[in-house]
């Protein structure tokens, strides 16, 4: 294969400069307003929340559940038993082979218990289901209706085990994530209340005014625009002036319009830095005050101004005035306005989370699919457009920016252990397993198929499918269509051999002979997934040229994407037959090698037979 490598042709120059339709359906609304108070010293908090629900829906609801995250982090568990069960579990929630939760003390495990509840003042019934609340309401909200559900909860925070809790092992106090009584989503599907079991997410839009009342040390940051810098100080006050602060607690009070979640992290030894972009939102920046990490973190913020450009550029308008980049939690984990990453990292590794969870702040926080039936979407997107920030901003000059996506699904596919894509997040029988499918596999779901309709086409796509489907909550045909109507090529064979099976791609050089002063190239299908392809001819005079053969499903031809170079458009190939015959016009003693797919962007799970060499 090293022989061939000068053959292959980088396809990525023309990648980075992405472009969305807005389609009629309905969306629920619930606008939180919270009043919680912190108690730093026993890590145990109490709250009041007002809920306003709007259902858009065409149906009556007589019943509604709520999200009780916390309630995972004790032991017994679901999140604790699948730990237990897993045969590779996250080594992060593990101590000496066993479950970190198994060993929490009452003192250290979490708990998130609604006292009171009532809707439109009268008292509703509800019973807590480990980490779902379920609530059978007073009077049923009419479609189109509105309600008001008025809540007392209490919580403790748990020892950070994963993503949230207090004392992280980096010395965070507190990584507020998941952490207050959140609504379930009600779609077109019906509820999604899944238990907290192991990774992803769904949420309602909605605004939210919070006020989070905690020791006055306290530095905050997270989610919202905060509405009172001028009473908590902490560097948000006028340079010169001095906040006069009476008691021990402050109250912090953040707005944050058109979200689907809400995070806060909170250290008393927090450095706050804020970079203002000429052309972009205001970054904040929160992380501990250790010699060792800080001079990562200055040099980080250049680089996060940098990330904001390139995914506002081309992906779509970062849509809200402000950024936090919050230490605290276990690795990276994306919130609405802002993430919790881990800052005890190498520089490089430092932008690299910073740079993927930035870029959820489109694929899930502004595109809200539901990670738990299309995590891929949300993970696999991310990865697809971090990998080229990466490149990008980083100067790591990559050919192939997607080649370690590429790796993993190889990986997989060789485990024997891939389940289709459409698996739900938390039917996974391992991590590993889940893992590439949504990161790698999801990535690739759009690398190829931009070798499918074209580069310029793809990015195009991309961009259109953020305009027509942000603050909303797409599916998978919402890409598809998107990508069919700029290609002009019909994409459902894709997307369903892609995410809906374990298919694979496998097509080969079956055998080469001379007919005259002609050459006969019978290529033949191996694996299940169908696919145009591109023949790269490379000839003993030095010159090369492309055969095109598109795939008969797709009624369709992408333009040439090796324009310096001349192309043939063949007949295109019925899938059913396993075997396709070519004819060069040239003898076969002229040829001095012919690729399938020289850009490697086509999922081949065999390279080795998509090289012929006399």
């Amino acid at each position: 294969m090293k022989k061939i490598q000068v053959l292959i042709i980088s396809v990525f120059s023309g990648i980075l400069s992405l472009s969305a339709q807005n389609t009629s359906y309905w969306q629920q609304e619930v606008d939180y307003t919270m009043d919680v108070t912190m108690d730093v010293e026993t890590y145990q908090y109490t709250g009041t929340q007002k809920l306003i629900y709007t259902n858009n829906s065409p149906d009556v609801l007589d019943r509604v559940y709520y999200h009780l995250f916390f309630n995972a982090f004790q032991p017994g568990s679901q999140m604790d038993a699948r730990l237990q069960s897993i045969k590779d579990p996250d080594g992060r929630m593990m101590e000496e082979g066993k479950s970190r939760i198994a060993a929490l003390s009452e003192e250290q495990m979490g708990y998130l218990h609604v006292k009171t509840l009532t809707q439109d003042g009268n008292p509703v019934t509800f019973n807590e289901e480990g980490t779902i609340l379920v609530v059978d309401l007073a009077n049923p909200i009419p479609s189109g209706g509105k309600t008001t559900l008025d809540m007392q909860f209490a919580g403790q925070v748990p020892l950070q085990i994963r993503r949230s809790g207090r004392n992280s092992k980096e010395g965070v106090a507190l990584s507020m994530s998941q952490w207050y009584p959140k609504l379930s989503e009600y779609d077109f599907e019906g509820w999604h209340a899944n238990p907290y079991i192991a990774r992803e997410f769904h949420g309602v839009w909605g605004n939210y005014d919070v006020k989070l009342t905690l020791d006055k040390d306290y530095v905050v940051g997270g989610t919202g625009y905060l509405q009172n810098p001028q009473e908590v100080g902490h560097g948000y006050e006028t340079p010169g002036t001095k906040v006069k602060t009476k008691g021990k607690t402050l109250t912090w009070h953040f707005k944050a319009p058109q979200v689907h979640d809400f995070m806060w992290g909170a250290d008393p030894e927090y450095v706050h830095d804020i970079l203002k972009m000429e052309d972009g939102p205001t970054l904040h920046f929160y992380y501990k005050n250790d010699p060792e990490i800080i001079d990562n973190w200055k040099k980080l913020q250049p680089k996060t101004a940098d990330a904001m450009r390139f995914f506002s550029k081309n992906i779509g308008k970062y849509p809200y005035e402000q950024y936090s980049v919050v230490h605290g939690g276990d690795g990276g984990m994306e919130y609405a306005m802002s993430t919790l990453i881990t800052g005890n990292r190498s520089f490089e590794s430092l932008v690299g989370v910073m740079v993927h969870e930035m870029a959820h702040s489109w694929f899930q926080h502004v595109l809200a699919t539901n990670e738990s039936k299309h995590e891929w979407m949300d993970e696999g997107f991310t990865t697809f457009i971090s990998s080229l920030c990466m490149n990008e901003i980083m100067e790591q000059g990559k050919e192939n920016p997607f080649e370690g996506s590429y790796k993993g699904y190889y990986a997989l596919v060789n485990s024997g252990l891939e389940k289709p894509q459409a698996t739900h997040a938390d039917r996974y029988a391992t991590n590993f397993a889940y893992g590439i499918a949504a990161y790698s596999k999801g990535a690739i779901f759009l690398s190829q198929l931009g070798y499918v309709i074209g580069q310029d086409k793809l990015m195009e796509t991309i961009r259109k499918y953020f305009d027509d489907f942000k603050f909303k909550h797409p599916v998978p045909n919402d890409i598809k269509r998107t990508a069919e109507k700029f290609s002009g090529m019909e994409l459902d064979w894709y997307l369903v051999d892609w995410t809906q099976t374990t298919n694979t791609i496998d097509y080969g050089f079956k055998n080469v002979e001379a007919v005259g002063n002609k050459t006969k190239i019978t290529l033949e299908r191996i694996g299940d997934m169908p696919m145009p392809l591109d023949i790269l001819v490379a000839n003993k005079d030095g010159s090369q040229e492309t055969f095109y053969i598109p795939l008969q499903l797709m009624r369709g031809e992408k333009e040439n994407p090796y324009p310096s170079l001349p192309r043939t458009v063949v007949k295109d190939w019925g899938w059913a037959h396993p075997t396709y015959e070519l004819i060069i016009d040239k003898p076969m003693e002229s040829i001095q090698a012919m690729v399938i797919d020289p850009s490697q962007l086509m999922a081949d799970v065999d390279g080795e037979n998509n090289v012929y060499q006399p």
